[in-house]
């Protein structure tokens, strides 16, 4: 129980008995008082003064006592016990306990307005940040936490794209106008890493600040699929009108032939039909590449969730394509590593990598020859490499990254490529010998088909050749840890 300073208590007894006891003291010197009367009524006075200052210090120091358990605690003033005899003293405590009943109330409802703000801002489909005055990011919402690849808001972030994001010039740009003028400010920019994204932004200045420092927040609008759809499109309409005139042509050259000169000839007919079907045939493929090519493009900037066993499924890959092993007469070695994981990835994706791959090193390698397929485990952090890498930042000399991840090769013992040719490989209809490539029964896409999706894994593709010896081609991909993401079907 909190007790009354005795100090104060004394000040309180000389203030409240102080004059009547002197008043008893100049009766006794004027011999209008008896002093053992007087004695008797000055021990009085000052024994009733003392027990009153006493009770009246004691429910002062409860009340304040009480109060600051409130301020410290969460609001809530349990009044204390005081005396009776003393009303005022009940009266301030009853009214100091129903104005804290009010301002907790009141506090409840702000911390429920301010978290149903936070749930709103958390929720809202595009992606938003909050900056300190000093541009640091305070937090962030659910959707830009995924833009981002970060787990937590705040210090979470700070480790992550959104750094990039922070200085690219166009947005800082618009964060000073923000600042200056305090009206909100646009701006369109693009992070090429670690996939090319365009973004929209808006940066609005808040006044006053928000409840945690916040003074600018910046509301994103991923555009990236939007322009690859604009872009698609017309690459689509380009390729095909490009790439399909020539079969087309040949089509309808044999129509016409097969309805005049040949008409009554079998074994020409027989022959133009053969190769009305090839052709026929190879625009089917082109077609399929190119969807198949642009699908993944629209996605290219959004990361796989999965999870997939590269060695079961180069198995499979490998065994749907032993009817085209035969026909060239190689042979294909396998060496694959079961324990290994790659996520986040998606299974069919990785299937369409290994496919493309093995069928360009069985068409374009030397008839009669090997081709050897291999998974394996790699800890990172890898020597240098002397091929090129097949992606945005490619270049000679490359190394693996830092971290665990899958290393999928494949080889062939073919004629090679010529280094000059390396750094263009990976272009939609780049052809080292534009002939041969057709008459293999290639559509000229497999190779950029496998750079976007090895982009959007996350992963690298790198190219090593030489004239006469053969190629090979490597795939690296991130490699499952414990903390990965739950396992799906591949």
């Amino acid at each position: 129980m909190d007790r009354a300073p005795l100090p104060r208590v004394l000040r309180a007894t000389l203030l409240i008995g102080g004059v009547p006891a002197a008043a008893f003291v100049l009766l006794m010197l004027g011999g209008w008082l008896h002093p053992a009367v007087g004695l008797l009524a000055l021990g009085a006075s000052l024994a009733a003064a003392f027990l009153l200052a006493w009770t009246w210090i004691g429910n002062l120091v409860r009340l304040a006592a009480a109060l600051r358990r409130a301020a410290d605690e969460d609001g809530r003033l349990e009044a204390p016990a005081v005396t009776p005899l003393l009303p005022t003293v009940r009266e301030v405590s009853d009214g100091v306990a129903r104005l804290a009943r009010n301002l907790a109330e009141r506090g409840e409802l702000v911390g429920r307005l301010r978290r149903a703000d936070e749930a709103i801002v958390e929720n809202l489909p595009d992606p938003l940040i909050v900056l300190s005055p000093e541009r640091m990011p305070l937090r962030a919402n659910a959707a830009a936490r995924v833009l981002f690849g970060a787990a937590e808001s705040g210090a979470g972030l700070r480790g992550s794209d959104v750094a990039a994001l922070l200085r690219h010039p166009v947005l800082a740009g618009a964060v000073d106008r923000a600042l200056a003028e305090r009206r909100p400010q646009t701006a369109d920019l693009t992070l090429p890493v670690p996939v090319a994204r365009e973004i929209a932004a808006q940066v609005i200045p808040m006044e006053p600040a928000l409840a945690d420092g916040g003074s600018i927040v910046v509301v994103l609008s991923d555009r990236t699929q939007e322009r690859a759809l604009e872009r698609m499109r017309a690459d689509f309409v380009a390729n095909a009108s490009h790439e399909l005139r020539t079969p087309l042509a040949s089509l309808i050259g044999f129509i016409e032939t097969l309805r005049g000169p040949a008409e009554d000839d079998p074994a020409a007919r027989s022959r133009f039909l053969a190769i009305m079907a090839e052709q026929s045939e190879r625009m089917r493929r082109l077609i399929d590449d190119l969807l198949g090519l642009s699908r993944i493009e629209l996605t290219e900037h959004q990361p796989p969730t999965g999870r997939a066993l590269p060695a079961a499924i180069a198995r499979a890959e490998a065994e749907a394509l032993e009817p085209l092993l035969r026909q060239r007469r190689m042979s294909l070695s396998l060496e694959l590593d079961d324990g290994v994981e790659v996520a986040p990835a998606d299974g069919e994706q990785i299937a369409q990598v290994v496919r493309n791959l093995l069928e360009n090193a069985v068409r374009h390698g030397r008839e009669g020859g090997q081709v050897r397929l291999s998974v394996a485990r790699v800890e990172g952090g890898g020597a240098s490499t002397r091929s090129h890498q097949g992606g945005p930042a490619g270049s000679p000399g490359t190394r693996l990254p830092a971290r665990p991840g899958v290393l999928l090769a494949v080889a062939d013992d073919g004629p090679g490529i010529p280094r000059e040719h390396l750094p263009r490989l990976t272009e939609r209809f780049y052809r080292v010998d534009k002939g041969r490539s057709r008459s293999a029964g290639g559509t000229g896409l497999g190779l950029a088909i496998v750079k976007h999706i090895v982009n959007r894994h996350r992963g690298q593709l790198l190219i090593e050749s030489e004239e006469g010896v053969g190629s090979t081609f490597r795939v690296w991909l991130p490699a499952a840890s414990q903390t990965a993401i739950p396992a799906a079907a591949e």
